[in-house]
């Protein structure tokens, strides 16, 4: 580049010459002046353009700021020469950012060489999409980069390159890409014939497999199958044989990719697996030749052993590999140390026995010597988690003596660690309280609040303590140098329990005084305030030191901050009462026992290691901590390792055969409709699952919608959700929204009490458009729980089963309409159509073109796509038709019978498409969920509302029920607040595409002495709250609920 730009390669040589930075400066400005100048005026050619846009773009990478050259970037990328269009897109990539408005105007360029047959040009555009990356690109061309990326014709470096491309996107912009639509294609790649392209598609795999189990569970076969082709078959090419191992790389990530899914239920495959493993393990044992075949024999080796654990950590080969592992932490490499140390922790933290991590308990405690640090990180996370009752003093013992040598930037790790195993394994309280003052005392700038709030809880919840506890923190408050938590610990203990030790010696009322106020002018501002209140309540228990706390509070009414002044003035009209007055000791009385909590301390802890790009197959901790993890990570996942194509071990036996075999009357063309429909037996909303099927609506499963009909129905062969068109594809989905064709001379049914009649005939109008809501015994009771619920009945009859299930995120969602045919006849003339009075609000969309006709027994699929872009609800519109979007259904059934023939039916339906669905919840502590309570404020941003509640047969409040409603609108139920078992606070955030974000707090009220319940509600919008409101107390309130 630089030899045929002589005006480039002259400019850096003067830069180069510049002695100072002024003369570099000079001369930069003297160019880019020129440039800007060339620029404006126009008429430049080409090379032109790129000479001066590469001067620009050297200036860029000096680290000056350049304010020119974007639009002839973007004008280069669309040149036919390729050094021309190589210099745009490193203009791009450098000079503009993912939020840049100049990025709508490359799109279409990007898009353009995605398609071209050029694989440079390709290249070039994945280049530079991955290195942008912004929402806006991933949405516009996110389909393109999937598509170049299995596309036959592409080759094998673009397929690389796409891959590593749609992982950028996928990690910065999750909910963007359709990942469980693309599952079934990406995994099919993981079987292809090159290396480096199997490598990339794993990687892709493993990020999304993470977040999508079930959709990519047909990968976990093919990484088998893979690695026992490498393993035992040598299946690998030369250039992939790194100092006679095969491919590491690969089998690496093959190895931790199968680490995301739980241990298999099929036998064979587990043999399979535990077979590879220990191959691993026997090649191990070969003589290294050199440094490099030592390093990928280890790489390989460890995540073999990492894998058998997750598989089954009391299995043999995990043995095998335990023995190994004995050996690997005391050996001289580094590295091998690091590595051994991690595997065992990983042994420690899910066996249920640590004999044979105990044995080597000495060499580990050895190792928090290490000289390198990241083996001194390692051998506390494996002593963290080897440690259990039997050994705790000793193991805790070694940490506080290593903690006052211990480097600074590990000291906070370990005083949560130390903080952690003290309280879960001690077996005497008052060697938990030495201990922890111990912890305070050697790093007190590294303990938390947390570590002496709960010090304090477990004193106060434990009357045999207390005096111990208020004796050991005199002794160390007697100390000369004191740090604030001790001051603070001791201020609580002794303002509350120094009464039972006052009669020892050396701890009289006086003596305790001057030990705390010694040291009260090291402290700040808050643990000033907590000294007073301490000392209020020695005004009540040692009347003889009262004139001192007098004269303390006469001061303290004259400093500037105004939370200490207003507590000394306020404690000092307290204690200048008349002795006989019983407000006093009233207010001092003892502290009431605290309620049993969850210690946040090991949360905290768990929230350090978060941050990495993949998900931890494993936390630091013991068994339980990892099988409650393992729990909630495969709650939602159906086990099996069978190819995608063949898992239908979980779905019932009379299910699983062909269709041709269920109703072989029905011709097949009638089955596969512009939305295919698989052809069942009984009931409507039941899964039934063929082939390739299965994977795709394996989320369908548990699809609850028993309340009406019976048997299990069929489903058809598509997603249940589809992604959000965007761009394009949008305006497309917005065709859809048109009524259903009008028919002449059609008769509008209105229903009674569950069956249909006909009141009218309406000429050249399709009735549906005009009929009122379908109104019966149900309806209501099945509309208020899609409320609060994402799946279950919108209507039932004898001839027809509408089921929903739904999926929000922010303020979009999709929801999947089921229609099962219970009827032998085909439901004929089918039409759909969505009645949306606020489109302004509240966006409804079709995915495709509804469906015409439903065989007998069979059930379809339509899918909406919901944007909510500001609020809506009845709060808002009144009680009209107008506050709610609506379904009108028409119908024919094709039959001979007396209540069919060919009598069009109308249903007209409310959407359970209301405000807290796109609602997201969010944890707060007390602290600031009180201050953003205050903040809100009362009316008119605050609504409340007081209402009859149900008890339950035992006469108590349903406490279950009223957390799953308060969930079930979306809303976290904030624990720990209310000290009130049955008082549920709330918290939330309202998402609006158009206007914002609103927080909901909230707070749930019941009485059951008087069977009544006060619901309040603050938000930042005044409708808001009026409408989460309405919808959180209505299924609560016994006069207007329908589900009760």
């Amino acid at each position: 580049m630089a030899t045929s730009m002589r005006g480039l390669t002259q400019y850096i040589s003067d830069l180069r010459a510049c002695r100072v930075r002024e003369l570099e400066e000079k001369r930069i400005n003297r160019e880019m002046a020129h440039i800007r100048q060339k620029f404006k005026d126009g008429n430049l050619d080409g090379y032109q353009k790129k000479k001066y846009l590469a001067k620009v773009v050297f200036t860029y990478i000096l680290g000056y700021k350049v304010d020119v050259g974007h639009m002839e970037a973007v004008n280069l990328i669309s040149s036919g020469k390729y050094s021309e269009k190589q210099i745009g897109y490193l203009a791009c990539t450098l000079l503009m950012h993912e939020n840049s408005d100049m990025v709508r105007l490359v799109i279409n360029s990007f898009r353009k060489d995605l398609d071209d047959h050029n694989e440079i040009n390709n290249c070039l555009a994945l280049h530079a999409i991955a290195t942008l990356g912004g929402q806006e690109m991933a949405e516009a061309l996110g389909e393109n980069v999937y598509r170049s990326m299995i596309s036959q014709t592409s080759t094998t470096f673009v397929k690389k390159k796409a891959a590593l491309t749609l992982l950028r996107l996928y990690r910065k912009h999750p909910s963007v890409l359709p990942a469980n639509e693309w599952a079934e294609r990406i995994i099919y790649m993981m079987d292809d014939y090159d290396h480096s392209v199997v490598m990339t598609i794993t990687t892709l795999v493993t990020a999304m497999a993470q977040d999508h189990l079930e959709a990519f569970s047909g990968c976990y076969q093919k990484a088998v199958n893979r690695l026992d082709k490498i393993v035992f078959d040598q299946d690998t090419p030369a250039e992939y044989v790194y100092y006679k191992v095969s491919n590491p790389w690969l089998q690496i990530k093959l190895l931790r990719l199968l680490q995301y899914y739980p241990p298999p239920d099929n036998q064979e495959v587990i043999d399979m697996v535990n077979g590879i493993i220990q191959a691993i393990i026997d090649t191990s044992q070969e003589t290294p030749r050199n440094v490099q075949h030592n390093n990928a024999q280890n790489a390989v080796l460890f995540e073999a052993i990492n894998l058998a654990i997750h598989i089954d950590p009391e299995s043999k080969v995990c043995h095998n590999a335990g023995i190994l592992l004995g050996r690997f932490i005391m050996a001289k490499e580094t590295n091998v140390r690091y590595l051994g140390l991690d595997a065992m922790a990983h042994l420690a933290a899910t066996s249920s026995s640590l004999d044979s991590v105990k044995k080597h308990q000495n060499i580990i405690i050895q190792s928090l010597k290490d000289r390198d640090i990241s083996v001194r990180r390692r051998a506390l996370d494996l002593l963290y988690s080897m440690c259990d009752t039997s050994n705790s003093k000793i193991i805790v013992g070694e940490l506080v003596r290593y903690l006052q040598v211990a480097d600074y930037n590990l000291r906070e790790e370990m005083v949560l660690k130390i903080a952690i195993l003290t309280e879960r394994f001690a077996t005497e309280y008052e060697w938990y309280v030495d201990t922890i003052l111990q912890l305070i005392a050697a790093a007190g700038d590294h303990v938390g609040a947390e570590v002496w709030y709960r010090v304090v809880q477990l004193v106060t919840n434990n009357e045999d303590l207390q005096s111990y506890a208020a004796q050991a923190v005199y002794q160390h408050l007697q100390a000369t140098a004191c740090h604030e938590n001790m001051i603070r610990v001791g201020g609580y203990i002794l303002g509350e329990f120094g009464h039972l030790i006052a009669n020892e010696p050396g701890c009289s009322p006086i003596e305790q005084f001057q030990a705390l106020h010694s040291k009260v002018n090291l402290c700040t501002a808050p643990t000033r305030a907590l000294l007073l209140t301490t000392y209020i309540k020695w005004v009540n228990l040692f009347p003889e030191i009262k004139d001192h706390l007098i004269n303390i509070f006469e001061r303290y009414t004259h400093v500037l901050d105004a939370e200490l002044q207003q507590r000394a003035c306020e404690y000092l009209a307290l204690a200048q009462r008349a002795e006989d007055d019983d407000l006093l000791s009233t207010i001092c009385d003892e502290m009431p026992v605290f309620p049993e909590r969850e210690s946040a301390l090991v949360n905290r802890l768990h929230k350090r290691g978060e941050q990495a790009q993949d998900k931890r197959t494993w936390i630091i901790g013991h068994k339980e901590d990892n099988k409650g993890r393992e729990a909630e990570r495969f709650k939602n996942f159906r086990k099996g390792t069978a190819d995608s194509n063949t898992i239908v071990s979980d779905l019932p036996q009379q299910t699983q055969q062909p269709l041709s075999h269920v109703q072989p009357s029905q011709p097949q063309t009638q089955v596969q409709t512009q939305r295919s429909m698989s052809v069942g037996a009984d009931t409507m909303m039941g899964t039934t699952s063929h082939g390739p099927a299965d994977d795709i609506m394996a989320s369908l499963a548990e699809l609850d919608l028993t309340n009406g009909g019976s048997g299990g129905g069929t489903i058809q062969d598509e997603p249940l959700l589809m992604s959000a068109p965007t761009g394009a594809a949008a305006d497309l989905a917005g065709l859809y929204d048109a009524p259903a064709p009008v028919q002449a001379q059609v008769t509008a049914p209105v229903q009674a009490n569950g069956n249909l009649s006909n009141t009218a005939t309406l000429g050249g109008v399709n009735p549906a458009l005009l009929a009122t809501l379908t109104v019966g015994d149900h309806i209501e009771k099945w509309f208020e729980r899609l409320t609060y619920s994402n799946e279950g009945i919108l209507y039932e009859d004898a001839q027809i089963q509408i089921g929903i299930k739904a999926e929000y995120h922010g303020h979009l969602g999709r929801l999947a309409l089921f229609f099962g045919n219970k009827a032998e006849y085909p439901l004929r003339n089918f039409n759909l159509a969505i009645d949306n009075p606020i489109s302004n609000c509240l966006g409804v969309k079709f995915h495709d073109s509804p469906i015409s006709e439903i065989v007998g027994g069979a059930q379809i699929q339509e899918m909406l796509h919901i944007e909510c872009k500001s609020p809506f609800g009845i709060a808002q519109h009144g009680n009209g038709l107008g506050q709610l979007p609506l379904i009108r259904l028409s119908y024919q059934v094709d039959s001979s019978s007396e209540d069919g023939g060919r009598e069009p039916k109308i249903l007209v339906l409310k959407l359970p498409i209301v405000l807290s669905r796109f609602v997201e919840g969010v944890n707060l502590e007390a602290g600031p969920f009180f201050e953003r309570w205050k903040i809100i404020g009362g009316a008119p941003r605050e609504a409340q509302q007081i209402f009859p509640i149900r008890l339950t047969s035992t006469n108590d409040v349903d406490i279950s029920r009223n957390n799953r409603i308060v969930s079930g609108n979306r809303l976290s139920v904030l624990s720990g607040i209310d000290p009130k078992p049955e008082n549920i606070v709330f918290a939330g955030v309202l998402h609006m595409s158009e206007a914002g974000k609103v927080g909901i707090l909230g707070r749930l009220e019941p009485n059951k002495e008087a069977k009544l319940c006060r619901l309040t509600i603050r938000s930042t919008n005044e409708e808001v709250s009026a409408e989460i409101l309405r919808l959180t107390s209505k299924p609560l309130n016994i006069d207007v609920a329908s589900s009760l």
